[in-house]
């Protein structure tokens, strides 16, 4: 299988996701948004996933090429590949479903629990997946809903975590994927956000629990295989 991963800064990459895919020997290419690049064309994988930023999807004049990715996520939709967006790559997926992208009441960055929604525990793709568990967050902004879209989890700061649409586009706006590492660069890189506010961890805090990552990296790995099953 072909995976084609779109990454719009150099610090928010795959993290355990490509980990993931080298263990099932996949071929990973990979768009860097904030370097030159190629086009790709959409026969060319079977699998886009579309990472964070600290960008918005309403960037458009100091990040242009997101007019262009926005195009091409909904392209690979209409084509029926699998997409799944992390955090500003889901909130690409909803707004080009025609949902509304917005600031949220809170920011939410560290650790906080995730519940899944009655609809969510259904579905084969959170089958393994506890009702409810510690995600690791960093977002300010949410989405509504796209029509025809299931809703899969919540947490206190923020309603619409995440989404399933049409069997295989995933929306999930928490870090899964996130490692140790990650995390750190990350928090190197937006240490400016880390501001005394409801939902805002500390960086001691959020590094504190290395058994944290450990578990979501395995609810990843879960997610991902129940997606490749079908």
């Amino acid at each position: 299988m072909k995976i084609q991963c779109i990454q719009h800064v150099e610090f928010e990459g795959l993290g355990v996701i490509d980990q993931w895919i080298t263990d099932k020997n996949y071929l990973l290419s990979k768009t860097l948004l904030y370097e030159p690049h190629k086009p790709v064309e959409i026969d060319e994988f079977n699998w886009l996933i579309v990472m964070g930023g600290p960008m918005g999807i309403y960037d458009d004049e100091d990040y242009p090429w997101l007019i262009d990715e926005k195009k091409f996520v909904e392209k690979s939709i209409d084509a029926g590949k699998t997409v799944i967006g992390i955090c500003l790559g889901a909130q690409i997926i909803a707004d080009v479903l025609g949902a509304r992208v917005y600031p949220n009441k809170h920011k939410e960055i560290g650790w906080f629990p995730l519940q899944l929604s009655s609809e969510g525990k259904k579905l084969p793709l959170l089958r393994g997946v506890p009702e409810e568990f510690d995600a690791f967050h960093w977002h300010g902004d949410t989405f509504s809903l796209p029509d025809g879209a299931v809703h899969l989890a919540k947490s206190s700061a923020c309603e619409n975590q995440a989404f399933l649409y049409e069997k295989n586009v995933l929306a999930l706006q928490f870090h899964l994927e996130a490692t140790p590492t990650s995390a750190s660069t990350i928090i190197k890189n937006c240490a400016d956000e880390l501001v005394d506010r409801p939902y805002i961890q500390s960086k001691e805090l959020m590094l504190a629990n290395t058994g944290k990552f450990d578990a979501i990296n395995k609810i990843m790995f879960t997610i991902l295989t129940n997606i490749e099953n079908g």
